[in-house]
């Protein structure tokens, strides 16, 4: 008893001496998810997301009790890709490091050259611009990256650029990616946890061979496709937080990603 209690009481001392987080929990909370409801945008080739009543309403015993199930593809709505998704043998959802999905973060945002061109892919000199105007991005960022398109949500046929289903809409996707020379060079010259983006996909719509992605995955850095409005977030100064549902083995899945502003 002695030792456990000598046990508990150092545990005590080392929190107590843990320090204090940079962005206190204090700060200001931005919600980056879409909802998941009957007007979730999926991609076309996906199945969507369903909700179907198990009980709903007051039961026999007096109280109210409800419960759902519901069902959906792995890349749908606000979700992640994980590097397995485009890299043999890369990580699963469930093998992504905790570590990896929150940190600080930055936002480069390239609206309004994406207001002008549904295919516009972000370069590197869209980063390069960014650097010179708040500085080198921080070693082990996350970095999210806005064009604007998250204020079209949820109509499938100005997001996506069509609201047709199945194979013969993939050619009709319309919406701006990463290019992947910047995703290249981002990989070789930056040390970046995760990448996020507030359209259908890292890589732009019209894409064929999902360079983008290959570039990222091959790499274990994972994706976060369908991100909200991001028009509250600075350029930098923020912490992420972003965490999808834990699928042993997928290639993605639905993800809740919120940022923490820092009080001044």
């Amino acid at each position: 008893m002695k030792k456990l209690s000598a046990l508990f009481l150092f545990a005590l001392l080392t929190l107590s001496c843990v320090q204090p987080a940079k962005y206190p929990l204090a700060g200001t909370w931005v919600d980056l998810s879409h909802d998941f409801g009957d007007d979730t945008i999926y991609w076309v080739t996906a199945e969507p997301f369903k909700r179907t009543t198990v009980a709903e309403g007051k039961t026999e015993a007096g109280f109210y009790y409800s419960a759902y199930n519901f069902s959906g593809a792995e890349h749908g709505g606000t979700h992640l890709d994980a590097p397995i998704h485009f890299a043999e043998g890369k990580k699963t959802v469930d093998q992504i490091d905790i570590g990896q999905l929150v940190g600080p973060a930055v936002k480069i945002d390239v609206r309004a050259k994406a207001a002008g061109n549904v295919d516009y892919q972000i370069t590197t000199e869209d980063i390069q611009a960014w650097e010179t105007a708040n500085g080198k991005i921080p070693e082990w960022a996350i970095i999210l990256l806005q064009t604007g398109f998250a204020s079209r949500w949820p109509d499938k046929k100005t997001y996506l650029g069509t609201d047709q289903k199945g194979t013969d809409a993939v050619k009709d996707l319309r919406f701006p990616g990463l290019h992947p020379d910047a995703a290249k060079w981002l990989v070789e010259n930056r040390k970046f946890k995760a990448i996020g983006i507030d359209t259908a996909s890292i890589d732009y719509g019209q894409s064929t061979k999902f360079e983008t992605h290959v570039a990222l995955m091959t790499n274990n850095i994972p994706a976060f496709e369908n991100v909200g409005d991001m028009s509250k977030l600075p350029a930098k100064g923020f912490h992420v937080f972003a965490f999808p549902m834990k699928i042993k083995g997928g290639s993605g899945g639905p993800l809740r990603i919120a940022a923490l502003l820092p009080n001044n």
